[in-house]
């Protein structure tokens, strides 16, 4: 169903929306097995470059992504999740989405307030 095959690391692009405003949330990566395992357990999961491992979003902070819909790309080699984010917010930062800074002029204009604090939930920021 998915062409894993026209990346060479074997990761596709997943991008994140919230099902009900269409805020796009995040950014992440998917390998057939995380693929699988959002398939099969309607909850997103991804493939953590950093760690080189299969990562549950919200695993550690409670805040996890249950899929409403998936889109796939005409090429087979990037899907839309659309999910319903629980905890309200996507982002390790604290903040809802991911895209929570603005350019405006040559600067970044942080919109929002955090949601948590990533210090108590994972110890860093």
């Amino acid at each position: 169903m998915l062409n894993f095959a026209k990346s060479a690391d074997g990761l596709l692009p997943a991008i994140v929306q919230d099902y009900k405003t269409g805020d796009v949330l995040m950014l992440a990566y998917i390998n057939e097995l995380s693929w699988q395992k959002t398939v099969e357990t309607g909850k997103a999961h991804y493939w953590s470059r950093s760690r080189q491992s299969l990562w549950l979003k919200g695993e550690s902070s409670g805040h996890v992504q249950m899929i409403h819909d998936i889109l796939v790309d005409c090429d087979a080699d990037t899907v839309v999740f659309k999910v319903e984010q629980i905890g309200d917010a996507a982002c390790h930062t604290g903040h809802r989405t991911c895209f929570y800074r603005r350019l405006v002029g040559d600067e970044l204009v942080v919109e929002g307030k955090k949601i948590f604090d990533p210090e108590k939930v994972y110890g860093k920021n």
